[in-house]
Parts: C-alpha cells; sequence; structure tokens
C-alpha cells in the first residue's frame, strides 16, 4: 500500500484523541504538533485531531504554553478549560465543526 493510501485508511479509522470522537474521513481535521514547530516540533510527534479540537487548543494557550506543560494529549485533558470544551464537544456527532475564537484572555 503506498504512504497516501496508509495514511487515508489510517485517517477513516481513528478516534479523536483528545475527545474521543470519531473522525470520519470526510470531517475537517489535522494534525497537531505536541510540541509546535515554532519550538522546535518539527520533528517530534503529532495527533490526528478534529479541526475543532485543534483550533480550540489554539485558541486558549500560547506555543510557549503548549510546549512547556501541555505537549501531551493527557495533559491537554486535564486542564481545566479544555476538560471543559471535551465534555461539550463530546455531546456533538463526529462531523460536527463551528469557528473557534480565541478566549478573552488570549485577544
Amino acid at each position: 500500500m503506498r504512504a497516501a493510501e496508509e495514511t487515508a485508511a489510517a485517517r477513516a479509522l481513528s478516534d479523536c484523541p483528545l475527545c474521543g470522537r470519531p473522525i470520519p474521513k470526510d470531517a475537517k481535521s489535522s494534525r497537531h504538533h505536541l510540541t509546535p514547530r515554532l519550538k522546535g516540533g518539527t520533528h517530534m510527534g503529532t495527533v490526528h485531531l478534529h479541526q475543532i479540537c485543534h483550533s480550540a487548543i489554539h485558541a486558549r494557550f500560547s506555543e510557549s504554553e503548549i510546549a512547556q506543560h501541555l505537549n501531551d494529549v493527557e495533559r491537554l485533558k486535564v486542564d481545566p478549560e479544555m476538560a471543559k470544551f471535551i465534555v461539550w464537544v463530546k455531546t456533538k456527532p463526529p462531523m460536527f465543526h463551528a469557528p473557534t475564537r480565541q478566549t478573552r484572555a488570549r485577544r
């Protein structure tokens, strides 16, 4: 199987590691660098997330905060702000997407 086919097959069968909902192949999704690229994470681990989950991370935290304190999925899940988001988004269907704005603290 070619690399592109393997990636597509893996994507079609994956669950979002942040919210736990399935990621349908046609859903908006993206790769999240656990350590941001700007902080040296270009060749480090990534996870495949729903786009809304990925956007929620970057709307709430700076690249420095992610690199220093939130550079794995388990740490993100237990952060109080993200925990509230996860409880909310788990009630949505897997294809759900909505625009995400930065939190007031980040504006």
